[in-house]
């Protein structure tokens, strides 16, 4: 299995931090380390046995693709200098870099999520995750083919909201509706086979030009496709200000996940 990551927006609503450096690789404090967004979100899916990622990236994005580069020159000079914590948890990430296959993909003109999960039609194959590269769950579950993370929260007008049956199938979405019917929202983490690809070739673009996921998604469900709703409690959404500080501060609480991880960090 796949995972196709995007990574592609402009990050508006982080400016002018996101002026030069891309909202993916903004630092985030997650179990004692310090790393980027899109680092967080890729060891997540390693540590779940995801060794193949087609990442879709775009113009001024070279630095993430960077730092997916092992720059063992660099850890060489930290351990000379008795940075010893620093060097380790560098090689730790350059091991799993080294044991993945990275296919980058840019897409030229950013018209949407649908569209930058398009540019991956060549490469994904007939079973991949989608997982935009601006949200973690505190956990990512393993996901049964055709089925979507989601998560209850208060106010959700302006997420993708989902209609449940009881067997926890899905069978309406909404994109950013003005009446939710539901509290459910999408956490964009999906587990989709290759006929997602048919329904976004369909999907029209909408008042921004841009092609929805979402839209592709409805015309599945339409159709009869059964995709399934994965519901987790706890999720971080770090598209804005307000939500990327509050992730910051929870984030920034948590504990070191185990004694193995807090000996490491130790050394």
């Amino acid at each position: 299995m796949k995972a196709i990551i995007t990574a592609a927006g402009y990050g508006t609503r982080l400016l002018p931090a996101t002026k030069e450096i891309p909202k993916e690789m903004l630092p985030i404090p997650y179990h004692g380390s310090f790393k980027p967004v899109i680092q967080i979100v890729f060891e997540q899916l390693f540590h779940i046995g995801i060794r193949d990622f087609i990442i879709i990236v775009g113009r001024g994005k070279r630095v993430i693709e960077d730092h997916f580069t092992p720059d063992y020159l660099f850890t060489k000079y930290l351990d000379s200098k008795y940075k010893i914590k620093e060097s380790n948890e560098l090689k730790e990430f350059y091991n799993m870099l080294e044991q993945s296959d990275i296919t980058w993909i840019n897409q030229l003109d950013r018209r949407g999520f649908g569209d930058a999960v398009l540019r991956a039609e060549p490469f994904a194959g007939d079973d991949f995750l989608i997982v935009a590269a601006d949200h973690i769950p505190r956990d990512l579950p393993m996901m049964p083919p055709q089925s979507i993370l989601i998560t209850k929260v208060d106010d959700p007008k302006n997420y993708g909201v989902v209609v449940l049956d009881k067997n926890g199938t899905i069978i309406d979405i909404q994109e950013k509706p003005e009446k939710p019917k539901t509290n459910f929202i999408v956490m964009p983490y999906y587990r989709f086979d290759s006929r997602i690809f048919k329904f976004l070739h369909e999907v029209k673009p909408d008042k921004n030009n841009e092609i929805q996921l979402t839209q592709a998604i409805k015309k599945m469900i339409e159709e009869n496709v059964k995709i399934k709703g994965i519901r987790i409690n706890k999720a971080y959404d770090l598209g804005n200000i307000e939500k990327y500080v509050k992730a910051y501060k929870e984030l920034g609480r948590q504990p070191i996940k185990n004694k193995k991880e807090e000996q490491k960090i130790k050394k």
